[in-house]
């Protein structure tokens, strides 16, 4: 460890291939993003395909890490920290979008306990407000200061984490309140087989769930503190972390809603001219 640093910046000596392999394999999903979005002009995947390319940063600087083993250096620490720990909200962003255009797609509003207009409004502004908090409180606790100052730090990152489990709770209320009127009371739009709406709400269910167990182990994390049993073994941030967050990815890579996109686009477009018309009549 660098005499520059007054606290261990690791209780163990990080793996270089396994950061090597999870920084691969979410540049791989970036990429395969990009290149759906441009395909398919899905724009609202752009949050994820960002929080992929700042896990790619993340893993990387803990790869630079492993290297420095056992004299690391202060900078790869902090932006490790900071990268993996925010990167998860902005994967979160885009699976809130996902569900208004299934909402919107087969005409199901009138199913939803959070109108359309508000939606991804409010989905998306709490996922930026748990984003801000994780990133402030992470780095304040990566930064050099004193252990006030980082301890300060954890519980301000414990608040963000804790918001964001509350706020996804929220949402997957959402899509099951949704879920169940649609299956008691469908609509015409329902029934079309290139609208696998059912499908995909399941994807988020299990996406949802991946995001929410990852931010309770880490909300148990900080709670620990410093010193406590996951901070000291690194098998925790694989298997609780990097897993969940690459299946993430990946899940979306392989399923994608496509076709929601393109139908919320011609919904919208219907139901402005239906609008003029009626106002014109």
């Amino acid at each position: 460890m660098s005499s520059s640093t007054s606290f261990a910046l690791y209780h163990y000596n990080p793996s270089f291939a396994a950061a090597i392999i999870f920084a691969a394999l979410f540049a791989i999903s970036a990429v395969w993003h990009l290149y759906l979005i441009a395909k398919f002009r899905t724009w609202y995947f752009i949050p994820l395909v960002i929080g992929a390319i700042l896990e790619v940063m993340g893993y990387a600087a803990r790869a630079i890490s492993a290297q420095q083993t056992p004299n690391w250096t202060i900078l790869p620490f902090i932006l490790q920290t900071l990268l993996l720990l925010v990167a998860p909200a902005l994967l979160a962003a885009s699976i809130y979008m996902i569900l208004g255009r299934i909402i919107v797609s087969i005409d199901g509003e009138s199913h939803s306990i959070v109108k359309k207009r508000w939606l991804t409004r409010i989905f998306v502004v709490g996922d930026a407000v748990t984003f801000f908090i994780q990133a402030v409180g992470g780095g304040r606790m990566s930064s050099k200061g004193t252990n006030s100052s980082r301890e300060l730090g954890s519980h301000i990152v414990i608040a963000g984490l804790l918001l964001q489990i509350v706020w996804f709770g929220f949402f997957v209320v959402v899509a099951l309140v949704f879920h169940g009127r649609m299956r008691a009371m469908p609509t015409t739009l329902s029934h079309d087989p290139s609208l696998p709406w059912e499908k995909f709400l399941y994807v988020l269910y299990g996406t949802s769930t991946l995001i929410m167990v990852r931010s309770i182990v880490r909300t148990v994390e900080f709670g620990q503190g410093f010193s406590g049993a996951i901070q000291s073994s690194e098998w925790y941030l694989y298997v609780f972390d990097a897993v969940p967050m690459v299946a993430v990815a990946l899940c979306f890579n392989c399923i994608y809603p496509s076709n929601f996109t393109k139908k919320a686009k011609h919904t919208r477009v219907d139901s402005e001219i239906g609008t003029t018309n009626y106002e014109l009549h």
